[in-house]
């Protein structure tokens, strides 16, 4: 027999123990876990999320954001199951398969429009490579080599390879690595948050945009582009705008001739209320960088969307004058039917429109937290909650995952900002249970921060 996975030999005590012996888990400490031990997932179902020990949990967090439809959905497994028989991989240089191109057809009729070239990768940070070297090698073709370098905003997060930490504002990730990363312009954020008294969002977000405006007009012709998160300013805190940014962004890199890049790796789909949260704005940016929710969260699945002037920019007799940028898994064919089996989804149950309704109901009954002495700042973008929690514990995100995993919820604060990024599928009984369990870990827990 070739087998040799028993998804029920081990225990819940031996997951936690070999794992911390064998698995360097992302984004953490490791010393931690010997105080905060380790929780071993068997099986997923829906929005909830069962332990080695039959405990269950709703993955308020959509497993970091990718789980749009929640966990073994069975329209995309029957898609996956289906590929499977007919080709798990080939590589996408000399080849084509039937996935990697009604997925991108498909693509190119949701997205914003005249994006109509697909280069895919398998993850965010990947794109976020590509797209910079894409608008990089592009001004070196045509003729103007001196552009070749980025913007971004302050409090802005695109990925921690070397490439997009560069335009990463994130301090605890950047400044290990500070020697190793390309020199890249923050310009303010227009979050509400950073807002004078009495400044409305929009009227700071046009302020935010008329420093965008004065850098630019300082600093152009040495810019190739500049690269944001639509909305949403995620990894800092969730971080919310007014569309009008979007707009004056817009107008303001087309003046000056630099690319915009929209990095919705988070925000696409849905997550804003909109299909992209471009759309709320109603532009089109140079590079659409898309991945987390693009396969339903199963399977690593990026993609860098651009438009015709781009791509015959690279369109040439010669290899050198190609876009000479790979990789391994490009186009998988497993991962672009989830993705298409995910825009089923989105076709058949007309998502958006049910986002909100279930986002009006959570935020009826949300009141209780607004009004909670420890809660400032919340605040909602589509299918997004946010709010922080005023309290001087450094440990306060650790010790409040571990109080949300006691009623039963999966939550991972960033800092002292609690969120909610629930998979599509969660129902009124389900919201109740969040937005209860969430007020039961403030009034109750706190005593422990």
């Amino acid at each position: 027999m070739l087998n040799t996975y028993d998804d029920t030999a081990l225990s819940s005590s031996q997951l936690q123990l070999r794992s911390l012996q064998a698995v360097w888990h992302p984004c953490t400490q490791m010393k931690q876990h010997e105080i905060y031990p380790l929780v071993p997932i068997v099986s997923g179902r829906g929005i909830w999320l069962y332990d080695a020990d039959g405990k269950r949990y709703l993955d308020a967090i959509s497993s970091w954001w990718v789980n749009l439809f929640g966990h073994t959905h069975p329209h995309i497994n029957a898609a996956i199951r289906d590929q499977l028989e007919k080709i798990e991989h080939v590589m996408l240089a000399g080849f084509t398969h039937e996935p990697v191109v009604l997925l991108s057809e498909r693509l190119r009729k949701i997205t914003p429009d005249s994006l109509g070239h697909c280069f895919y990768a398998s993850d965010g940070a990947s794109v976020i490579e590509i797209a910079l070297k894409m608008s990089f090698h592009y001004w070196q073709l045509c003729g103007q080599p001196q552009k070749n370098n980025f913007v971004s905003l302050q409090n802005d997060y695109h990925g921690e390879t070397l490439g997009a930490l560069s335009v990463t504002d994130v301090a605890i990730f950047k400044e290990t690595y500070a020697p190793l990363l390309r020199q890249c312009a923050h310009v303010p954020t227009p979050d509400w948050r950073y807002a004078e008294i009495g400044e409305s969002p929009e009227d700071y977000a046009i302020r935010a945009a008329a420093a965008l405006e004065r850098y630019l007009a300082e600093n152009h012709t040495q810019i190739a582009a500049f690269i944001l998160e639509p909305l949403v300013q995620g990894a800092t805190g969730m971080g919310m705008y007014h569309p009008v940014y979007l707009q004056r962004a817009r107008e303001i890199c087309t003046q000056y001739q630099v690319h915009l890049i929209a990095d919705e790796i988070a925000v696409g789909f849905g997550r804003t209320g909109t299909m992209f949260a471009c759309n709320q704005a109603h532009i089109t940016p140079d590079f659409l960088c898309l991945s987390k929710g693009l396969s339903g969260g199963y399977l690593p699945l990026s993609v860098v969307m651009t438009g015709d002037q781009v791509f015959q920019a690279f369109y040439h007799d010669k290899t050198a004058h190609a876009f000479l940028h790979s990789h391994s898994h490009t186009g998988n064919a497993l991962a672009c039917r989830a993705a298409l089996a995910t825009l089923d989804i989105f076709e058949q149950d007309q998502v958006i429109e049910t986002n909100k309704i279930k986002a009006a109901y959570l935020n009826k009954i949300a009141p209780p937290l607004l009004a909670h002495p420890k809660v400032k700042n919340f605040r909602n973008c589509g299918m997004i909650w946010a709010f922080e929690v005023e309290t001087d514990d450094p440990d306060f995100a650790a010790r409040c995952f571990q109080a949300g995993l006691k009623q039963q919820l999966l939550l991972r604060p960033l800092g002292k900002t609690i969120y909610f990024m629930p998979p599509y599928i969660i129902s009124e009984q389900e919201i109740d249970l969040l937005v209860n369990g969430t007020l039961h870990v403030l009034n109750t827990a706190m005593v422990d921060f």
